[in-house]
Protein backbone atom coordinates (compact mmCIF):
# COMPACT_ATOMS: atom_id res chain seq x y z
CA UNK A 1 0.00 0.00 0.00
CA UNK A 2 1.18 3.37 -1.23
CA UNK A 3 1.62 6.58 0.70
CA UNK A 4 -0.94 7.94 -1.90
CA UNK A 5 -2.88 5.56 -1.80
CA UNK A 6 -6.87 6.46 -0.69
CA UNK A 7 -7.30 4.52 2.18
CA UNK A 8 -4.06 5.87 3.83
CA UNK A 9 -4.58 9.61 3.29
CA UNK A 10 -7.93 8.89 4.81
CA UNK A 11 -6.34 7.24 8.01
CA UNK A 12 -3.61 8.86 8.55
CA UNK A 13 -5.32 12.37 9.75
CA UNK A 14 -7.14 10.28 12.10
CA UNK A 15 -4.33 8.40 13.77
CA UNK A 16 -2.02 11.56 13.78
CA UNK A 17 -5.48 13.36 16.02
CA UNK A 18 -5.60 10.24 18.06
CA UNK A 19 -1.91 10.69 18.93
CA UNK A 20 -2.24 14.30 19.53
CA UNK A 21 -5.15 14.19 21.92
CA UNK A 22 -3.25 11.08 23.97
CA UNK A 23 -0.04 13.41 24.35
CA UNK A 24 -2.62 16.33 25.42
CA UNK A 25 -4.46 13.48 27.96
CA UNK A 26 -1.16 12.48 29.22
CA UNK A 27 0.16 15.81 29.96
CA UNK A 28 -2.83 17.52 31.52
CA UNK A 29 -2.74 14.36 33.83
CA UNK A 30 0.67 14.79 35.02
CA UNK A 31 0.32 18.69 35.36
CA UNK A 32 -2.57 17.69 37.49
CA UNK A 33 -1.17 15.33 39.49
CA UNK A 34 2.10 17.42 40.29
CA UNK A 35 -0.43 20.22 41.00
CA UNK A 36 -1.90 17.86 43.57
CA UNK A 37 1.57 16.84 45.23
CA UNK A 38 2.05 21.05 45.62
CA UNK A 39 -0.78 22.33 46.68
CA UNK A 40 0.13 25.53 48.92
CA UNK A 41 -1.44 25.50 52.24
CA UNK A 42 -0.81 27.85 55.35
CA UNK A 43 0.22 25.18 58.71
CA UNK A 44 -0.46 25.68 62.47
CA UNK A 45 1.04 24.37 65.25
CA UNK A 46 -0.83 22.33 68.10
CA UNK A 47 -0.06 24.28 71.10
CA UNK A 48 -0.62 23.32 74.94
CA UNK A 49 -2.25 26.47 76.40
CA UNK A 50 -4.21 27.46 79.40
CA UNK A 51 -7.68 26.61 79.52
CA UNK A 52 -10.94 26.74 81.15
CA UNK A 53 -14.74 26.13 81.01
CA UNK A 54 -16.52 29.69 80.51
CA UNK A 55 -19.37 30.07 82.78
CA UNK A 56 -21.30 33.31 81.52
CA UNK A 57 -23.64 35.73 83.22
CA UNK A 58 -24.97 39.12 83.06
CA UNK A 59 -24.17 40.94 86.53
CA UNK A 60 -24.67 44.41 88.16
CA UNK A 61 -21.97 46.65 89.83
CA UNK A 62 -22.08 47.75 93.29
CA UNK A 63 -19.88 50.07 95.41
CA UNK A 64 -17.31 48.26 97.86
CA UNK A 65 -18.42 50.74 100.41
CA UNK A 66 -21.58 53.55 99.69
CA UNK A 67 -23.90 55.57 102.36
CA UNK A 68 -25.82 58.33 102.07
CA UNK A 69 -25.05 61.03 104.41
CA UNK A 70 -27.97 62.67 106.49
CA UNK A 71 -28.64 65.22 108.99
CA UNK A 72 -29.34 64.74 112.47
CA UNK A 73 -30.05 67.90 114.10
CA UNK A 74 -32.23 70.58 112.32
CA UNK A 75 -29.95 73.85 111.85
CA UNK A 76 -28.96 75.96 109.40
CA UNK A 77 -26.05 74.89 106.65
CA UNK A 78 -22.61 77.07 107.42
CA UNK A 79 -19.84 75.22 105.68
CA UNK A 80 -19.90 73.33 102.45
CA UNK A 81 -16.24 71.74 101.91
CA UNK A 82 -16.70 69.42 98.54
CA UNK A 83 -17.17 69.77 94.87
CA UNK A 84 -19.61 67.37 92.47
CA UNK A 85 -17.70 63.82 92.24
CA UNK A 86 -14.47 65.09 94.62
CA UNK A 87 -12.12 62.36 95.76
CA UNK A 88 -12.29 63.03 99.64
CA UNK A 89 -10.16 61.38 102.14
CA UNK A 90 -11.57 59.70 105.22
CA UNK A 91 -12.27 62.27 108.09
CA UNK A 92 -12.85 65.16 105.51
CA UNK A 93 -15.45 67.60 106.79
CA UNK A 94 -18.17 67.88 104.33
CA UNK A 95 -20.65 69.81 105.55
CA UNK A 96 -20.85 71.71 109.11
CA UNK A 97 -24.31 73.21 110.54
CA UNK A 98 -24.49 76.38 112.71
CA UNK A 99 -23.35 75.38 116.39
CA UNK A 100 -22.07 78.57 117.82
CA UNK A 101 -24.24 77.87 120.87
CA UNK A 102 -22.83 74.63 121.30
CA UNK A 103 -19.33 75.78 120.89
CA UNK A 104 -20.48 78.65 123.73
CA UNK A 105 -21.52 75.67 126.18
CA UNK A 106 -18.83 73.64 125.60
CA UNK A 107 -16.15 76.58 126.50
CA UNK A 108 -17.90 77.28 129.41
CA UNK A 109 -17.81 73.55 130.69
CA UNK A 110 -13.95 73.38 129.49
CA UNK A 111 -13.30 76.58 131.95
CA UNK A 112 -15.42 74.89 134.72
CA UNK A 113 -12.86 71.95 134.13
CA UNK A 114 -9.78 73.57 134.25
CA UNK A 115 -11.72 75.19 137.78
CA UNK A 116 -11.92 72.03 139.24
CA UNK A 117 -9.20 70.66 137.90
CA UNK A 118 -6.82 73.50 140.11
CA UNK A 119 -8.89 72.57 143.45
CA UNK A 120 -8.38 69.15 142.94
CA UNK A 121 -4.88 70.12 142.59
CA UNK A 122 -5.03 72.72 145.49
CA UNK A 123 -6.67 70.09 147.88
CA UNK A 124 -4.12 67.03 147.34
CA UNK A 125 -1.37 69.27 148.14
CA UNK A 126 -2.63 70.14 151.34
CA UNK A 127 -3.92 66.66 152.38
CA UNK A 128 -0.66 66.05 152.02
CA UNK A 129 0.25 68.03 154.54
CA UNK A 130 -3.27 66.88 156.92
CA UNK A 131 -4.45 70.16 156.37
CA UNK A 132 -8.00 69.80 154.33
CA UNK A 133 -9.66 66.75 155.31
CA UNK A 134 -10.16 63.31 152.53
CA UNK A 135 -13.67 64.02 152.34
CA UNK A 136 -12.95 67.53 150.34
CA UNK A 137 -10.51 66.06 148.05
CA UNK A 138 -12.60 63.20 147.11
CA UNK A 139 -15.32 65.67 146.71
CA UNK A 140 -13.16 68.10 144.27
CA UNK A 141 -12.64 64.75 142.29
CA UNK A 142 -15.98 63.82 141.90
CA UNK A 143 -17.46 67.47 140.92
CA UNK A 144 -13.84 67.13 138.21
CA UNK A 145 -15.18 63.86 136.77
CA UNK A 146 -18.77 65.25 136.39
CA UNK A 147 -17.62 68.12 134.08
CA UNK A 148 -15.49 66.11 132.29
CA UNK A 149 -18.20 63.60 131.45
CA UNK A 150 -20.44 66.72 130.07
CA UNK A 151 -17.74 68.25 128.27
CA UNK A 152 -17.51 64.19 126.36
CA UNK A 153 -21.80 64.67 126.11
CA UNK A 154 -21.01 68.37 124.35
CA UNK A 155 -18.49 67.33 122.19
CA UNK A 156 -20.71 63.99 121.26
CA UNK A 157 -23.47 66.48 120.40
CA UNK A 158 -21.24 68.65 118.16
CA UNK A 159 -20.38 66.06 115.97
CA UNK A 160 -23.92 65.40 115.21
CA UNK A 161 -23.28 69.58 113.20
CA UNK A 162 -20.27 68.28 111.55
CA UNK A 163 -20.69 66.02 108.88
CA UNK A 164 -17.41 64.13 107.91
CA UNK A 165 -16.68 61.46 105.26
CA UNK A 166 -16.31 57.94 107.12
CA UNK A 167 -14.39 56.33 104.75
CA UNK A 168 -11.92 57.68 101.71
CA UNK A 169 -14.24 57.81 98.51
CA UNK A 170 -16.23 59.70 95.77
CA UNK A 171 -19.10 62.06 96.59
CA UNK A 172 -21.82 62.79 94.63
CA UNK A 173 -23.60 65.92 93.23
CA UNK A 174 -23.82 68.49 95.60
CA UNK A 175 -27.60 69.52 96.29
CA UNK A 176 -27.37 71.94 99.44
CA UNK A 177 -26.08 75.30 99.56
CA UNK A 178 -25.14 77.33 102.72
CA UNK A 179 -27.90 78.51 103.94
CA UNK A 180 -30.21 76.10 103.73
CA UNK A 181 -32.31 74.53 106.73
CA UNK A 182 -31.64 70.71 107.61
CA UNK A 183 -33.81 68.59 109.36
CA UNK A 184 -32.99 65.29 110.78
CA UNK A 185 -33.32 62.86 107.98
CA UNK A 186 -32.34 65.33 105.36
CA UNK A 187 -29.94 64.00 102.67
CA UNK A 188 -26.58 65.96 102.52
CA UNK A 189 -24.23 64.01 100.10
CA UNK A 190 -24.26 60.71 98.86
CA UNK A 191 -20.17 59.31 99.18
CA UNK A 192 -18.78 56.22 97.24
CA UNK A 193 -15.68 54.16 97.73
CA UNK A 194 -15.33 52.98 94.10
CA UNK A 195 -11.16 51.73 93.83
CA UNK A 196 -12.52 48.08 93.90
CA UNK A 197 -16.23 47.58 93.00
CA UNK A 198 -18.12 44.42 93.97
CA UNK A 199 -19.91 42.47 91.06
CA UNK A 200 -23.41 40.70 91.71
CA UNK A 201 -24.50 37.99 89.52
CA UNK A 202 -26.49 34.69 89.24
CA UNK A 203 -25.66 31.30 88.40
CA UNK A 204 -28.10 28.04 87.94
CA UNK A 205 -28.18 25.85 90.80
CA UNK A 206 -25.99 23.17 88.70
CA UNK A 207 -23.17 25.11 88.98
CA UNK A 208 -22.48 26.08 92.82
CA UNK A 209 -20.30 22.63 92.83
CA UNK A 210 -17.54 24.15 91.25
CA UNK A 211 -18.13 27.69 92.04
CA UNK A 212 -15.73 28.41 94.82
CA UNK A 213 -13.49 31.58 96.33
CA UNK A 214 -10.75 32.78 94.29
CA UNK A 215 -11.66 31.38 90.58
CA UNK A 216 -10.62 34.30 87.91
CA UNK A 217 -13.04 35.68 86.26
CA UNK A 218 -13.08 38.45 82.98
CA UNK A 219 -16.19 41.62 83.10
CA UNK A 220 -17.02 43.40 80.13
CA UNK A 221 -19.14 47.02 79.77
CA UNK A 222 -20.88 48.66 76.99
CA UNK A 223 -19.63 51.22 77.76
CA UNK A 224 -15.89 49.94 77.51
CA UNK A 225 -16.58 47.51 74.62
CA UNK A 226 -12.47 47.15 74.13
CA UNK A 227 -11.69 46.57 77.58
CA UNK A 228 -10.95 43.27 79.86
CA UNK A 229 -11.71 43.79 83.54
CA UNK A 230 -10.49 40.77 85.31
CA UNK A 231 -11.67 39.78 88.95
CA UNK A 232 -11.88 36.96 91.05
CA UNK A 233 -15.20 35.14 93.06
CA UNK A 234 -15.15 36.69 96.29
CA UNK A 235 -18.18 34.64 97.59
CA UNK A 236 -21.11 32.53 96.59
CA UNK A 237 -24.45 32.98 98.55
CA UNK A 238 -25.46 31.12 101.27
CA UNK A 239 -29.32 30.73 99.66
CA UNK A 240 -30.83 29.35 96.48
CA UNK A 241 -34.32 31.23 95.07
CA UNK A 242 -37.10 28.81 94.82
CA UNK A 243 -38.51 30.44 91.79
CA UNK A 244 -35.22 30.83 89.76
CA UNK A 245 -33.28 28.37 90.96
CA UNK A 246 -30.03 30.52 91.25
CA UNK A 247 -27.64 31.66 93.79
CA UNK A 248 -25.90 34.98 94.03
CA UNK A 249 -22.43 35.18 93.59
CA UNK A 250 -20.19 38.02 94.13
CA UNK A 251 -17.05 39.14 93.10
CA UNK A 252 -14.29 41.79 93.31
CA UNK A 253 -13.19 43.70 90.69
CA UNK A 254 -10.41 46.00 90.83
CA UNK A 255 -10.88 49.73 89.56
CA UNK A 256 -7.75 51.83 90.20
CA UNK A 257 -9.11 54.28 87.25
CA UNK A 258 -12.54 54.98 88.97
CA UNK A 259 -13.57 53.98 85.44
CA UNK A 260 -16.31 51.59 86.73
CA UNK A 261 -19.70 52.79 88.20
CA UNK A 262 -21.85 51.29 90.64
CA UNK A 263 -25.49 50.21 89.05
CA UNK A 264 -23.18 49.32 85.65
CA UNK A 265 -24.39 46.08 84.09
CA UNK A 266 -21.06 43.34 83.19
CA UNK A 267 -20.78 40.83 80.97
CA UNK A 268 -19.35 38.33 83.18
CA UNK A 269 -17.23 35.62 81.97
CA UNK A 270 -16.31 32.87 84.99
CA UNK A 271 -12.88 31.02 84.25
CA UNK A 272 -13.71 27.38 85.50
CA UNK A 273 -12.53 24.09 85.97
CA UNK A 274 -8.62 25.65 84.50
CA UNK A 275 -6.08 23.41 83.21
CA UNK A 276 -3.10 22.68 80.63
CA UNK A 277 -5.00 22.22 77.33
CA UNK A 278 -4.11 21.08 73.51
CA UNK A 279 -5.09 23.79 71.41
CA UNK A 280 -5.74 24.01 67.97
CA UNK A 281 -7.23 26.65 65.46
CA UNK A 282 -11.12 26.10 64.64
CA UNK A 283 -10.33 26.70 60.73
CA UNK A 284 -8.20 23.27 61.25
CA UNK A 285 -11.22 20.68 61.71
CA UNK A 286 -12.70 19.02 59.69
CA UNK A 287 -16.02 17.97 60.40
CA UNK A 288 -17.51 14.49 58.49
CA UNK A 289 -21.04 13.41 59.91
CA UNK A 290 -20.75 13.34 63.82
CA UNK A 291 -16.84 13.06 63.26
CA UNK A 292 -14.06 15.65 63.74
CA UNK A 293 -10.66 15.02 61.63
CA UNK A 294 -7.22 17.25 61.37
CA UNK A 295 -5.22 17.06 58.63
CA UNK A 296 -1.47 16.73 60.25
CA UNK A 297 1.54 17.92 57.95
CA UNK A 298 4.27 15.24 58.28
CA UNK A 299 7.70 17.49 57.93
CA UNK A 300 9.74 14.08 57.55
CA UNK A 301 8.23 12.80 55.15
CA UNK A 302 8.23 15.77 51.94
CA UNK A 303 4.83 17.60 53.87
CA UNK A 304 2.37 14.86 53.10
CA UNK A 305 -0.36 14.62 54.31
CA UNK A 306 -2.41 12.92 57.35
CA UNK A 307 -5.90 12.67 57.86
CA UNK A 308 -6.23 12.25 62.01
CA UNK A 309 -9.44 11.74 64.05
CA UNK A 310 -9.59 13.76 67.05
CA UNK A 311 -11.84 13.86 69.93
CA UNK A 312 -12.63 18.13 70.25
CA UNK A 313 -14.05 19.30 74.02
CA UNK A 314 -14.51 22.65 74.28
CA UNK A 315 -14.29 25.60 72.11
CA UNK A 316 -13.84 29.20 72.36
CA UNK A 317 -13.96 31.79 70.15
CA UNK A 318 -11.66 30.51 66.97
CA UNK A 319 -10.20 28.15 68.97
CA UNK A 320 -10.99 24.50 69.75
CA UNK A 321 -9.79 21.54 72.95
CA UNK A 322 -8.58 18.51 71.44
CA UNK A 323 -9.16 15.71 74.09
CA UNK A 324 -7.46 13.07 72.07
CA UNK A 325 -5.52 12.29 68.53
CA UNK A 326 -2.90 14.91 69.03
CA UNK A 327 0.03 16.36 70.88
CA UNK A 328 1.58 19.64 70.93
CA UNK A 329 3.96 20.70 68.57
CA UNK A 330 2.59 18.72 65.45
CA UNK A 331 1.46 20.74 62.50
CA UNK A 332 -1.45 20.77 60.90
CA UNK A 333 -3.31 22.60 57.41
CA UNK A 334 -4.95 25.59 59.00
CA UNK A 335 -5.62 27.14 55.49
CA UNK A 336 -6.64 25.57 52.69
CA UNK A 337 -8.06 22.05 54.13
CA UNK A 338 -10.77 21.79 51.05
CA UNK A 339 -7.87 21.08 48.69
CA UNK A 340 -5.81 18.58 50.12
CA UNK A 341 -6.33 15.06 50.65
CA UNK A 342 -5.09 12.27 52.60
CA UNK A 343 -1.45 11.05 50.74
CA UNK A 344 -1.21 13.99 49.31
CA UNK A 345 2.18 16.48 49.39
CA UNK A 346 1.93 20.17 50.19
CA UNK A 347 3.72 23.43 50.05
CA UNK A 348 3.73 25.81 53.10
CA UNK A 349 3.02 29.16 52.11
CA UNK A 350 3.86 30.13 56.18
CA UNK A 351 2.68 29.49 59.88
CA UNK A 352 -0.06 31.06 61.83
CA UNK A 353 0.90 32.33 65.50
CA UNK A 354 -0.18 34.90 67.71
CA UNK A 355 1.76 37.51 65.72
CA UNK A 356 1.33 36.16 62.32
CA UNK A 357 -2.15 35.63 60.80
CA UNK A 358 -3.29 34.31 58.00
CA UNK A 359 -3.91 37.19 55.76
CA UNK A 360 -0.12 38.76 56.61
CA UNK A 361 0.74 34.81 55.21
CA UNK A 362 -1.44 35.67 51.91
CA UNK A 363 -0.10 39.09 51.42
CA UNK A 364 3.67 38.45 51.97
CA UNK A 365 3.18 35.15 49.43
CA UNK A 366 1.84 37.55 47.07
CA UNK A 367 4.81 40.12 46.71
CA UNK A 368 7.17 36.88 46.50
CA UNK A 369 5.04 35.45 43.19
CA UNK A 370 5.01 39.64 41.46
Amino acid sequence: MTVSSPFFRRMFPRALSALLAMIIVLHVASTTAGAQQTTAVIGARVSLEPWSDPLEALGTLRADESVTLSATVTDTVVEVNFRDGQIVEAGRLLVRLQDDEQQAQLRAAQAQRDERRATVNRLAQLQTRNLAPRADVEDAQARLRQVEAEIQGLEARLRNYQVRAPFDGVVGFRNISVGSLVTPGTELVTLDKVDVVKLDFNVPEVFLGILEPGLPLVARSVAFPDERFEGQVENVGSRVDPVSRSATVRAELPNPELRLRPGMLMEVVVQRSQRQAVVVPEAALVPSGGRQFVLVVDEQNENRIERREVQVGERRTGQAEILEGLEAGELLVAHGVQRVREGDNVRLLGITDDTTSVSEILAASREDRG
